[in-house]
């Protein structure tokens, strides 16, 4: 029989709960959000859905399933918390940039994920591969990081026109820096590009959906995982 995945999409400003397209809902998050207020709001919020297994995108380092450290945009006490105690359920977590790359790879050689949100998310896929990458902290003029321009803070001190020629320069630079075949762009703020060069493509923050419903698949004839998730 087959499973009912709970996809869980943590964000900086909301949190997103998906068990198909039709049925979604969300929560508020922001910077004074820690784990135990996340997961009282998720038993309020899903209290009549059912669901065997969930996969929860997190916006911070994720290794081997666990969070290695705080993320900049929610409170506290994140690091090593157990979702699956908390939840009952059995449960795999990762980098939430990674999960929307998962869902949006449809093959063609390797993919370079990177997500417009808050800050910036970024993960690497070729064949049965999924690489998260931390590019939001490479270093820019200033002494800033490159999320402090191609995030948030960047569209609010660059202003819209400027802020997407910013993107489009920094997007094609990676692209040839980490030789990927093409680029998706996800995170919220995709949907101010009605117009992306050669290489680049638009995603849709719904596949983060299946990049989370991706992560139970299993080779056939077999219980392991169909992903490498490194």
């Amino acid at each position: 029989m087959k499973r009912k995945v709970l996809v869980v999409d943590i964000g900086g400003t909301h949190v997103k709960l998906l068990m198909s397209s039709r049925n979604q809902r969300e929560f508020a998050s922001g910077p004074r959000m820690r784990p135990e207020q996340m997961i009282a709001r998720f038993k309020e919020t899903v209290r009549e859905w059912k669901f065997d297994v969930a996969s929860i995108g997190f916006p911070a380092c994720v290794r081997k399933g666990r969070i290695t450290k705080d993320p900049k945009h929610l409170g506290k006490g994140w690091a090593g918390f157990n979702f699956g105690r908390a939840l009952g359920k059995p449960v795999r977590v990762i980098n939430d940039a990674a999960m929307q790359a998962l869902g949006s790879y449809h093959g063609g050689g390797r993919m370079l994920f990177l997500g417009l949100g808050t800050g910036l998310g970024s993960a690497l896929v070729w064949k049965k591969t999924l690489l998260p990458l931390e590019l939001g902290d490479l270093p820019y003029p200033e002494g800033k990081i490159i999320e402090n321009y191609l995030g948030v803070p960047g569209l609010e001190l660059l202003g819209q026109r400027e802020w997407k020629r910013e993107v489009i320069y920094a997007v094609m630079q990676l692209k040839r820096s980490l030789i990927a075949d093409y680029v998706v762009l996800g995170g919220g703020n995709v949907r101010r590009f009605n117009a992306v060069p050669r290489g680049v493509e638009l995603g849709q923050n719904e596949n983060a959906f299946l990049g989370g419903t991706r992560l139970w698949e299993t080779q056939r004839h077999s219980r392991q995982s169909k992903w490498c998730v490194l």
